[in-house]
């Protein structure tokens, strides 16, 4: 004899009554399957290292220091399943910042500054591997899939990133001692690579709260308007937190 349909509706009742005890023992509640993938929005503070020597020119005759070319950023994944701990993460970013500055030690005739701006600015776009060091979640049965509270990760990838680095203003000929207007320039795409460290921490079934810590290490070479500069550090920490869904 087949069951009835409210006998099947009462059975399947039962059956996710401790699923869903469990998923509340968790807090976090479950979803109908494993998740394929996440996506990711952080923000937070990035700090290049500005050890080259552009960086310690700029730094030793204007009135700049090395923290001054730390700013926000905004960061961005889509990881895609790989396996139960592993994500191929696909990212990019965006820091930037303008710095108004003025000539250490000199002055023009008049005696006023002799002022200009530094502005720098770094986008990675990268892919990379996120692997989880415990267990991201659970299944029970065939259907519900419950997150763990805390999923800590670490992770590579590499790419590419856009760089400029720009200075307008007013300029000192050290030869002639002649103060000039000019705009000098950088810009273009370098190879770029990274290391990071992250947690996860579940809000719901579908969203979690993400911190990290990630590292890039890249150089770029200089135009023609830096001429004698060596390769331009663009290296340095970021540090973010932000929201994951899980899809």
């Amino acid at each position: 004899m087949l069951p009835s349909r409210r006998s099947v509706s009462v059975l399947a009742a039962l059956v996710m009554v401790p699923i869903v005890g469990q998923a509340q023992d968790n807090g976090k509640g479950f979803l109908f399957g494993a998740p394929s993938g996440t996506f990711a929005v952080r923000a937070g503070w990035a700090m290049p290292r500005a050890k080259s020597d552009l960086f310690a020119y700029t730094t030793e005759n204007l009135s700049l220091n090395r923290g001054d070319f730390s700013s926000p950023v905004i960061e961005a994944d889509l990881g895609f399943r790989a396996s139960s701990r592993t994500e191929i993460v696909v990212s990019s970013g965006i820091s930037g910042v303008n710095r108004r500055s003025d000539f250490r030690k000199f002055q023009d005739n008049a005696g006023h500054p002799i002022e200009q701006s530094t502005s720098f600015r770094r986008v990675p776009v990268t892919l990379g591997v996120k692997q989880y060091l415990t267990s991201t979640g659970q299944s029970i049965g065939r259907f519900a899939w419950i997150p763990s509270r805390v999923a800590p990760y670490v992770g590579v990838g590499g790419g590419v990133m856009y760089y400029k680095f720009r200075q307008a203003g007013d300029f000192i000929n050290f030869q002639t001692n002649d103060v000039f207007p000019s705009i000098y320039e950088s810009a273009g795409w370098t190879g770029t690579g990274h290391a990071m460290a992250g947690v996860d921490y579940s809000l719901g079934p579908r969203f979690a709260l993400t911190t990290e810590a990630r590292y890039l290490w890249s150089k770029a070479e200089l135009s023609n308007d830096f001429s004698g500069f060596e390769r331009l550090d663009l290296s340095g920490l970021s540090t973010t937190i932000g929201l994951s869904i899980r899809y």
